[in-house]
């Protein structure tokens, strides 16, 4: 191929020079050339330029570096192969359907090595199809329209930003003039061309590279400490089978406050929490955190889930009152197949019945945490066998696209056909409501199931009571009542004899102290024996040391030795209930 005649076309070499000499518009390097010394005139006029002055400056030129070549003149004086030859860019021009190769610069043949003119790019030039340019060459060669490619990796490891761009070639017209093929197909004409022009991108792709990483770290850190904060193993108590999700929202370093807890209260109760502290980063984990462990402290304290909530707000204020958290705590009770909750700005708890009719807790919701001046309140909603209750943040039912209404609705839509084990919920929950790993918000999901039981799982679950009337007489007859009913459950004597002193130990604290009504229960479970009274005195009592003199005063400190654990709360109609724990033996 002619490389001086296609350079020839190009504006501003010495053939395209030449023709502009022929039209009425002065040649750009007659208007340009340097003076001859002493062709100044005496009173200042601009020199003429001499016919000879073009052929001086290329002579004068050649040979010279590019950094030292300025000015119009002298780049008319350099023809397209002496430009190209020069870039520090990869340059090279194939022609005709096949690609085959008419030019590289010496900057392509010391990246790639030299090419042969007039062989086919498939064949000697590799590089190409590394970079997967054939296909995008044939393209540019149809259309007529650029294309480029960014930051595409060789095997030498270099990365390389290529632009291809349609040219005209000796064989024929610019590539842009279009014919049709014997289909009737608009393709580019077999005699135009495409200029590669290859920049080396290697450091700014690995910089980038080394930024990718360096960001996915951040956020393996920050998921981290999001994790850390949570629960590690969720406690599973005897009567309630319960699975967590937790899904980062995003692909930033950013976490989240969303939370999640299951606390057991003693005597087979159980505290379910749910959070989500607003916005995202360093400070909401660390909001989330800080309430996280108060809400431990404060169920500790068995008190009804809305004074626990009135608790957390003030604390809530304190610890930062720009920072806005809802919250949602729920509490089990098996006696009463129930869960009393109170909220504060979360959304509402779901509870699915056996036969797959979904049940929303509504009312009553308070403000988020940390507003301060409202008095929360419980309310209750049903938790029969076989139902399961989720709870859950925002992340999972918001879109930005639709109300929070419609998405609460189909995730009511999604539980309703949610069977099987707790975890199995949780995950078709997340599936269902379109949660992936590039959701842009946190989501806790936290499914609890009241299993319905039968047959001989059944028999491990049993309960007795018996009303304390009259007077002093009302403690032989509690114990009584308790060995008859630890005999039938078919404990060891040891624990037979161990349940039936601290349930007369209790009973006489309630006589002593408490008022009527007065009620001894006993309850077994797969893995342990619970006895609890009750009575219509609202005082707790507490553990003190007894001096060696006194009478009484050791019935408390007494259940504490010999039990798993004990307790006290008060009832939510007044009264208090005194329980103990023994651990069952596999």
């Amino acid at each position: 191929m002619n490389f001086t005649r296609w350079s020839a076309r190009l504006p501003g070499t010495r053939r395209a020079a030449a023709r502009d000499d022929r039209s009425s518009v002065p040649a750009a390097r007659a208007e340009y050339a340097r003076p001859e010394p002493g062709a100044g005139s005496a009173d200042g006029d601009t020199p003429k330029a001499s016919p000879g002055a073009s052929a001086d400056i290329s002579q004068e030129t050649a040979g010279r570096p590019a950094d030292q070549l300025s000015g119009p003149a002298l780049l008319e004086d350099l023809s397209a192969r002496e430009i190209l030859g020069r870039l520090p860019a990869l340059v090279a021009l194939v022609h005709g359907p096949d690609h085959r190769i008419a030019y590289v610069n010496d900057a392509y043949a010391a990246a790639f090595g030299p090419r042969p003119t007039g062989a086919t790019a498939a064949e000697a030039m590799p590089e190409l199809d590394e970079l997967s340019l054939l296909p995008l060459m044939d393209q540019v060669l149809r259309s007529g329209t650029p294309r480029t490619v960014k930051s595409r990796k060789v095997r030498s490891g270099n990365s390389y930003t290529v632009t291809c761009t349609p040219v005209a070639t000796p064989a024929g017209p610019p590539a842009s003039g279009r014919t049709k093929d014997k289909n009737g197909r608009s393709r580019g004409s077999e005699g135009g061309g495409v200029l590669l022009y290859a920049a080396d991108v290697t450091d700014h792709a690995e910089a980038a590279e080394r930024l990718r990483t360096s960001e996915r770290r951040h956020r393996e850190t920050a998921v981290t400490l999001q994790r850390s904060l949570l629960p590690q193993e969720l406690e599973q108590p005897d009567d309630l089978r319960i699975a967590a999700t937790y899904q980062p929202g995003g692909t930033d370093a950013a976490v989240g406050g969303d939370w999640y807890d299951v606390i057991t209260l003693g005597a087979g109760r159980t505290a379910l929490v749910i959070g989500d502290v607003m916005g995202r980063g360093v400070r909401a984990a660390a909001v989330m955190g800080q309430l996280r462990t108060a809400v431990r402290a404060y169920a500790r304290l068995d008190l009804p889930p809305h004074e626990v909530l009135q608790l957390l707000d003030g604390l809530a204020a304190e610890i930062d009152a720009s920072q806005i958290a809802t919250c949602a705590y729920a509490v089990h009770d098996p006696n009463e197949g129930r869960l009393v909750y109170a909220s504060a700005g979360h959304l509402p708890i779901l509870v699915r019945d056996q036969d797959g009719t979904v049940h929303r807790a509504e009312d009553p919701t308070g403000p988020p945490l940390g507003t301060g001046g409202w008095i929360h309140t419980s309310g209750t909603i049903a938790l029969p066998p076989g139902s399961t209750a989720v709870l859950y943040t925002d992340g999972l039912v918001e879109r930005r696209s639709e109300d929070i209404d419609e998405g609460v609705a189909a995730l009511e839509r999604a539980l309703s056909g949610a069977n099987g084990a707790p975890q199995v919920v949780c995950d078709r929950l997340i599936r269902s409501l379109g949660v992936t790993a590039e959701h842009d918000d946190d989501v806790a999901v936290l499914v609890v199931q009241h299993p319905a039981r039968t047959g001989t799982n059944a028999e491990l679950f049993h309960n007795a009571s018996l009303d304390l009337l009259g007077g002093i007489e009302a403690a032989p007859r509690a114990r009584a009542f308790a060995t008859g009913v630890l005999t039938s459950w078919r404990f060891p004597v040891e624990l037979c004899d161990l349940g039936v002193l601290a349930a007369s130990e209790l009973v006489a604290n309630s006589l002593q102290h408490g008022i009527p009504p007065m009620r001894l229960g006993l309850r077994r479970t797969d893995r342990r024996l619970i006895i609890e009274v009750t009575d219509g005195d609202d005082h707790l009592p507490r553990r003190r040391r007894a001096e060696p003199a006194d009478e009484s005063g050791r019935g408390i400190s007494i259940v504490a030795t010999i039990a798993s654990s004990w307790g006290s709360r008060r009832t939510p109609g007044g009264g208090k209930a005194v329980w103990c724990e023994f651990a069952l033996p596999r």
